[in-house]
């Protein structure tokens, strides 16, 4: 069992930055693939990013790719979502999810363990 716990969003302007944190604890944390999802209002749950069990393969939605930047420490069980240039289309709930494989994949399907979420509000 993997439990996962965000941190970091909030109430931004257009054009503005956020770091969102995800902390995990309990089995082993690097031998999971982790990925970034995103709801909105009425919509599906998106991928938005995701980073394997080393942090080398990264893999990124086009609608955030070269705004966005996934990272994970090891050391530390955490797992980073840096977001800039931010829109108001980026305004939703942001959820951090492991997977019992340290592959990435971009199907909210394929991950096993989630976090509670963490709103990003962005304001134009």
């Amino acid at each position: 069992q993997v439990q996962l716990v965000e941190s970091g969003g909030g109430l931004v302007q257009a054009g503005g930055s956020l770091r969102l944190s995800c902390a995990a604890s309990g089995r082993t944390f690097s031998n999971h693939a982790m990925g970034w999802f995103r709801q909105a209002p009425g919509k599906e749950r998106e991928f938005v990013a995701g980073v394997g069990w080393s942090g080398d393969i990264t893999n990124y939605a086009d609608s955030v790719k070269g705004r966005f930047t996934i990272s994970r420490d090891n050391a530390k069980n955490t797992v980073y979502l840096q977001m800039n240039s931010l829109k108001p289309e980026d305004t939703a709930v942001y959820y951090c999810a492991a997977r019992r494989s340290p592959i990435v994949r971009g199907s909210p399907d394929n991950y096993n363990y989630w976090g509670q979420g963490t709103q990003v509000t962005v304001s134009s």
